[in-house]
């Protein structure tokens, strides 16, 4: 909800504030308390506020309210910090700025009055989307296809021969089928026959225990006691199902709460009970059961269109005249079985014509998001979200349809933004992991590809839930879209650009999202004018091209990226002013002086240049005012940089690195000297050219580091020799990825030592003069899962040990002999024979 991301981003300027070394200003003690109490309280009562107008398509007026009144607070603070900065003097004057703080903190009070005579409990008594169904198995009826294999699945599991109570989760998003899949199997002959029992209840978000005992009671035993307690109930439902064989189905459970409070009354006869429950949180199902869950997975084309041409034309065939547009309205459905049968539901009750179809085909999502029955069961994936994750969920639609969103990416924005609810002890990237980590798990976002070590690199969020983030983005002015046309003044704080060009006058603009459509000229570009500015995030169109130093006049920046640089731009000395950039992302093709003022920003987090590298100036030592930059996470396009005991302590908590050196290092010298003090070193990515041969041998690495790329480039005659500093990366004790690129293996042999690479997931040489490859055991590599092999010409083999190796999944050659192409093939063998998995291999030629 929008109100609530306005309390939260007002927190953080706040806090921000108060803890910034130098501040642009400084707020007086007593308002900055009555501000941080009002917003507290604001908080709180949104989280157990439950809208009246939240299955409306209005804003409810008061969220709308308190956000504007946030809002207000927030131009105030914000204009005076960017006024201060340009007058170029630490002293202006206070009175209108506390004149101003003071009326919104007068607007808040007079909020906090209304809000505390609000009878909440008489909101809470129930949740605005009811239960599709409180009493029976009965919902919009639907054809259930494609889910053959999984009917089977759970059916074998009902009907098996283990006599312990089983509880069976099936797990999905919403609209997926779940309930359909559950009603099949309720109703299925096999099943009638095997129980004795059987009952179906809805759990929903607001359940109520007594209620859904006595429903359960009812449905088993027609018994419709009304007037019993909850323990009562209980006790009676497990008088009734002792030494029965039952089957229960729990529909739509949001909380394992439900079913601790419930489970004892379901007793374990030993006879092959079961327990299926339908839930959208995959959380919840590993607590419920985590050796046994049923995951609902996405409709393949073929089934896809089964499903519409049952849902249409029932037995009959579809017109040849239709099948083609037909097949696009299910590819345009994504395999989500609630769209392909919203859709079929209207084009059966249409005209079977070609034009009707098109005019359908063309307004798609909008019909599918519409259609109320389809609207509600959607909504309330969104609805029952946590007030802190909505805004997170609605940001998701500010993306192409179908884009794959870089998730590392994702999160940035989210900090910038000032989502993230700060908790002790966890910075503000690990809170957005679990942020993320949490919407996967409701399957509102979908994974769409898997990192090397198994981290999530990119998502997708599904057409039809993006169309519920558009719908209630626009509904809670959260963010703006502009396409064809721009009004000639916008007051929402996001503006998400899918036209290049002018925009309109943007006095309250925080964040421009360039996400241009396939149509768009790449002629115009945003222009960055004053009345920006108060900007805080801008996320660039590659194609656009900036003077730096116009981009740097945005003193109120958190997020600037990817910001491709003009060839005539300058990296001004005024860097500094950005009292408040998180984020710094360059693509730029020429070298650029990067001036000291660099080291000031306290509060950057990722330093990023693309396309080239940067040299960054050391940090004068003299400066009085030093700046510790403890936010500093990626350090990304930098060459010879000097990791000196200054450095360290200047930029203490870096995750990431990557590093380029060209110059040579004098003998007793090195670049990377200090490395190990990195403590918290996750990622080490370096590029050395011409080096002396004992550079890395100089270099120590932190424990802490997870993925290791090192590429030794134009080697002189004193290359890197792998095999000295192998047993060296070998002993990293949390080393996921390795890689190595070109370099040299001196005696053309590489021997792995035992309790070595304990941990590696991920091995790939690229390049290397490696002859003689021995692996004595498999143990060497325990948990390895992919292992890659570019352009060894002169290796012999791969070692047969490595194919016993459980973990195994994958060997990918490129520019490999045909020898090593034939123990690879013999090793998918033997793993096959040892462990009855096939293993990926992927050969090719680049």
């Amino acid at each position: 909800m929008a109100a609530y991301g306005a309390l939260l981003s007002l927190m953080h300027i706040i806090d921000t504030l108060d803890k910034h070394p130098s501040p642009p200003i400084s707020i007086n003690q007593k308002h900055v308390q009555s501000l941080t109490q009002n917003i507290t309280f604001l908080q709180e009562f949104l989280d157990c506020y439950i809208s009246p107008f939240a299955d409306s398509h209005e804003a409810d007026p008061l969220e709308r309210r308190i956000a504007d009144a946030v809002y207000a607070a927030e131009d105030v603070i914000e204009s005076h910090i960017v006024d201060q900065i340009h007058s170029g003097s630490t002293i202006v004057a206070d009175h209108d700025f506390y004149h101003n703080l003071q009326k919104v903190i007068e607007e808040m009070d007079l909020i906090n009055k209304e809000v505390k005579s609000i009878a909440v409990e008489a909101q809470t008594k129930q949740k605005p989307v009811a239960a599709l169904s409180a009493s029976s198995p009965t919902v919009k009826e639907n054809v259930i296809v494609g889910s053959d294999e999984v009917f089977l699945e759970v059916l074998d599991k009902l009907t098996s021969d283990q006599l312990n109570r089983q509880i069976i989760p099936i797990t999905g998003m919403g609209g997926i089928g779940k309930t359909t899949l559950a009603m099949k199997l309720y109703e299925n002959a096999l099943v009638k026959d095997r129980f004795d029992i059987r009952a179906w209840t809805t759990i929903s978000q607001t359940y109520n225990v007594r209620e859904t005992l006595r429903e359960v009671l009812f449905r088993a035993s027609g018994d419709s006691s009304s007037d019993l307690s909850e323990n009562d109930l209980g006790e009676k439902l497990h008088k009734f199902l002792f030494g029965m064989r039952y089957l229960i189905i729990m529909d739509d459970m949001w909380s394992i709460e439900v079913w601790e409070k419930i489970q004892f009354f379901f007793p374990d006869n030993q006879n092959g009970s079961r327990i299926i429950v339908t839930t959208r949180l995959s959380d919840l199902s590993s607590k419920l059961n985590e050796t046994c869950i049923i995951d609902m997975k996405f409709l393949d084309e073929a089934s896809g269109w089964d499903l519409f041409r049952m849902t249409v034309f029932g037995k009959e065939s579809c017109p040849i005249e239709l099948e083609k547009i037909g097949k696009n309205i299910v590819a345009n459905c994504k395999g989500l079985p609630l769209s392909i049968a919203t859709i079929g539901g209207l084009l059966a009750k249409s005209e079977r014509t070609k034009e009707c179809w098109e005019r359908i085909e063309q307004n798609l999502n909008s019909i599918v998001i519409n259609d109320g029955f389809c609207l509600k069961i959607v909504r309330m994936s969104y609805i029952y979200l946590p007030n802190y994750l909505k805004p997170c969920f609605l940001y998701m639609g500010v993306f192409k349809e179908d884009y794959r969103i870089r998730v590392s990416m994702l999160e940035k924005l989210w900090v910038s933004e000032g989502f993230l609810k700060p908790r002790s002890g966890k910075c503000l990237e690990t809170l957005a992991q679990e942020y993320f980590k949490e919407l996967v798990d409701r399957n509102l976002v979908l994974v769409d590809e898997l990192g090397s070590t198994g981290n999530v690199k990119y998502c997708k969020i599904h057409d039809l839930l993006r169309d519920l983030c558009l719908k209630e983005a626009e509904k809670e002015r959260f963010y703006h879209v502009v396409r064809d046309d721009s009004p000639a003044s916008i007051s929402e704080r996001r503006v998400v650009l899918k036209t290049a060009g002018l925009l309109g006058y943007l006095p309250h603009t925080r964040t421009i999202i360039c996400e241009y459509d396939e149509t768009s000229s790449s002629v115009d570009k945003v222009l960055l004018t004053r009345d920006l500015r108060l900007l805080r995030t801008f996320r660039a169109c590659v194609s656009d091209s900036y003077f730096l130093e116009n981009v740097i006049e945005l003193v109120n920046s958190r997020y600037l990226a990817t910001i491709t640089v003009d060839n005539d731009s300058r990296f001004l000395s005024s860097i500094d002013l950005l009292w408040n950039l998180q984020t710094l992302i360059i693509e730029c093709w020429n070298y650029l002086d990067v001036p000291n003022e660099i080291w000031k920003l306290h509060q950057l987090r990722h330093l990023e240049f693309l396309e080239t590298t940067f040299i960054l100036p050391n940090p004068p030592s003299d400066d009085s005012d030093i700046v510790i930059m403890e936010n500093l996470q990626t350090l990304k396009g930098v060459a010879d940089l000097l990791l000196n005991e200054e450095v360290v302590k200047r930029i203490p908590n870096v995750k990431k690195f990557d590093l380029t050196y060209y110059s040579d290092q004098k003998e007793g010298e090195n670049c990377l000297s200090y490395l190990q003090c990195f403590s918290k070193l996750e990622c080490l990515r370096c590029k050395t050219f011409d080096q002396s041969g004992d550079f890395w041998m100089r270099i120590n690495f932190p424990n802490s580091i997870k993925k290791l790329v090192v590429q030794d480039h134009d080697s002189t005659e004193f290359a890197t020799t792998w095999e000295d500093i192998l047993p060296k990366i070998g002993s990293l004790p949390l080393l996921e990825k390795l890689v190595l690129i070109n370099g040299d293996f001196q005696t053309g042999k590489w021997e792995t030592i035992e309790g070595q690479f304990q941990n590696l997931k991920l091995l790939r040489l690229w390049e290397c003069d490696l002859v003689n490859w021995i692996v004595s055991d498999s143990s060497h590599f325990p948990r390895l899962e992919k292992l890659s092999l570019n352009r060894l010409s002169l290796l012999e083999e791969i070692p047969s040990e490595v194919g016993e190796i459980a973990t195994l999944k994958s060997i990918s050659l490129y520019w490999c002999s045909e020898a090593v192409v034939a123990s690879a093939k013999k090793i998918v063998e033997e793993h096959e024979d040892l462990y009855g998995e096939q293993l990926d291999l992927h050969e090719g030629i680049w």
